[in-house]
């Protein structure tokens, strides 16, 4: 069994089936001994725990220079919240390339912030506001929330943790590290399991299946920990999880 896991930030599998692969900044500077030894320096706290957690069994490639496998070669290519990053005119290209690498019958699982979800959650809370006589402050600040789940990443033009930073600390990341869309913080299009299933199909992709976070058709799925934290909990909240299959034939 081998298995991809694209786009895992630090959340990798130690298994030997698993290959986890990433491309952040923090990726950058420990490939490059010069800012290895002075960027970390210039983090926060937070920033640097993030940094010291990275686990050593990742290979830092660039996705956007394809997938670093031969043609027909892997059992199954796994992804969790990084589709809704790539801008849509490259979302098809991303899956041909997917569906490339996979062998006949291999498997695709995509984990994406789920559209219908956020929806329904917002809808509900304005049907939820209509049976209110008097609207407190708190429910109106509570319903921006739910319209930012929607659009909030998709308009950021600050990473957030840049944002909560004094100024001149502010100043610096924004000058080395670029605004959020440049470091693939933002979301260029949502999805939902009906527009997700389309561009699956329209790859080629066949049995196009909607899962929970701890069920799947990848033989000993939950062993690898990818969907889980480690207590057996959903890693990814709000989050919807498709599976499709490259045909044998």
């Amino acid at each position: 069994m081998k298995i991809l896991n694209l786009g895992c930030g630090n959340k990798t599998s130690s298994s030997p089936h698993v290959k986890n692969i990433d491309w952040s900044v923090y990726h950058k500077i420990r490939r490059n001994i010069i800012l290895r030894k002075i960027v970390p320096k210039m983090f926060d706290s937070g920033r640097k725990a993030y940094y010291n957690s990275l686990p050593d069994n990742i290979i830092a490639h660039d996705l956007r220079k394809g997938i670093p496998c031969e043609s027909n070669s892997v059992d199954v290519v796994y992804h969790s919240h990084i589709f809704e990053h790539i801008s849509k005119k490259y979302a098809l290209p991303f899956l041909k390339e997917v569906f490339r690498v996979l062998k006949k019958g291999g498997i695709q699982r995509i984990v994406i912030p789920d559209m219908e979800i956020l929806c329904h959650e917002l809808i509900n809370h304005i049907e939820l506001c209509d049976r209110q006589k008097h609207l407190s402050y708190a429910e109106l600040e509570k319903h921006d929330n739910f319209i930012d789940n929607i659009i909030g990443q998709c308009l950021q033009e600050e990473s957030t943790g840049t944002a909560r930073q004094a100024t001149f600390r502010r100043l610096i990341e924004n000058l080395f590290f670029g605004n959020a869309k440049k470091r693939g913080h933002t979301h260029l299009w949502m999805y939902d399991r009906i527009s997700l299933e389309l561009l699956l199909r329209k790859t080629g992709f066949v049995n196009v299946k909607k899962f929970d976070f701890d069920n799947s058709e990848i033989r000993h799925w939950n062993q690898y920990g990818l969907d889980s934290n480690d207590d057996g909990t959903q890693y990814k909240k709000r989050s919807l999880f498709l599976e499709a299959t490259k045909p044998k034939d």
